[in-house]
Parts: C-alpha cells; structure tokens; sequence
C-alpha cells in the first residue's frame, strides 16, 4: 500500500471516528433540551435555637439566599476566620447583605448555650446567627449537611472539636449550590454572592 494511499485510509478512519464521537455526544446531550439533574442531598430541614433564644428553622430563609459554617467557640483559629471573611462578605455587600442569610452552626452543644454565642458573635458582623440546640438536634443538622465533626479530648479533661470547615451556599429555595470560596476579596466574594439573590 503506498504512502499516500495510507494516509487517506487514516484519515478517514480519523473522521469516522470523530463522527461516532460527535453523533455520540448529540444523543447524550440532545440540542435544546435541558438535562435532568439530581437534587441535592446536602442540607435540609432544621429547628435550631439562635444566640437571643429565637427558634429558627430553614423556612425562615426562603426567598433568600443564605451561607451556612459549622463550628464552635472555643476554636482557636479556623472559625473565628471563616466569622471574619464572612462578616466582612456581608460588610462589602452593603445592603444587599441584609438580603442574604448567613448562620454558624455551633458542632459543640455542650458548651455553645445561646448565651455564649450571643457573647462570642459581638466581634463578627450582627448579621450573623449563631444556631445551638440538643445534641440531638444538631447530629441531625450535621448529617443532612455532610458534616464530620469529633469531639478530641485535651490535658485537663478538656476537649476541642475537629471539624469539617466549609462554608455552605444555599440558594432561595435551600438548595445547596457550592462550597462558598471566602479566600479572596470580600467585594469579589461579594459581587459572586449577588448573583443569588
């Protein structure tokens, strides 16, 4: 077979294949027709209690959008971080930030009365909610979020909590979106932020 010849003949091989893979995708992906996506399985129903007592469950946020982050007072770096970007998320959103929910959900129970909440969130932006409740409760909260959470024993019969440290965006109807990226400029985080309201 000569050399020219061997080149048509991959050629067409090439543009037989490329075929079957194009007709392929169109069959897979029909052209304009919406694909069919499985509901999330993060998040879901809760009855929490907030740092003035307040019962709070997630109808409370419907129509808004709404940032949830898991963790607990006595955490030394981490949460008191993830508060700030937070706070600082809503401080660069001026009033549209009173459109958005954004709560902290306490994996601690047995610490982490509303009182203290109360006490610990006087340093972040008052738009922040601090949720408590029973262990119960929470295990609940947790479990429909994903989260990973274990209570790690310290010297003198203390303990801290490892934690899964995501920060959780739900849309107006609460439905999970994505991990909410709060490592870069809060008015870029911001200006992402209001694409859900």
């Amino acid at each position: 077979m000569s050399r020219s010849i061997r080149v048509l003949v991959l050629i067409a091989i090439f543009a037989a294949a490329l075929g079957v893979s194009f007709g392929t995708v169109l069959w897979l992906f029909p052209v304009g027709k919406s694909l069919v996506t499985q509901p999330s399985t993060v998040g879901g129903p809760f009855r929490l209690v907030d740092q003035d007592g307040v019962t709070v469950t997630e109808q409370d946020f419907k129509g808004k959008p709404f940032l949830v982050f898991f963790g607990f007072t006595h955490c030394p770096d981490v949460c008191p971080a993830a508060l700030f970007e937070v706070s600082e998320i809503l401080r660069a959103m001026d009033k549209d930030g009173d459109k958005v929910g954004a709560l902290f959900i306490t994996v601690d129970p047995e610490r982490d009365t509303p009182e203290k909440m109360k006490d610990y969130l006087q340093s972040f932006d008052p738009r922040l909610r601090g949720l408590s409740g029973s262990t119960e409760d929470l295990e609940k909260v947790a479990k429909a979020y994903r989260v990973y959470y274990k209570k790690v024993p310290l010297a003198d019969n203390d303990y801290t909590m490892d934690h899964t440290a995501l920060v959780y965006l739900m849309d107006k109807d609460g439905r999970f979106v994505a991990p909410f990226n709060i490592k870069r400029p809060p008015e870029q985080a911001a200006a992402d932020m209001r694409r859900y309201l």
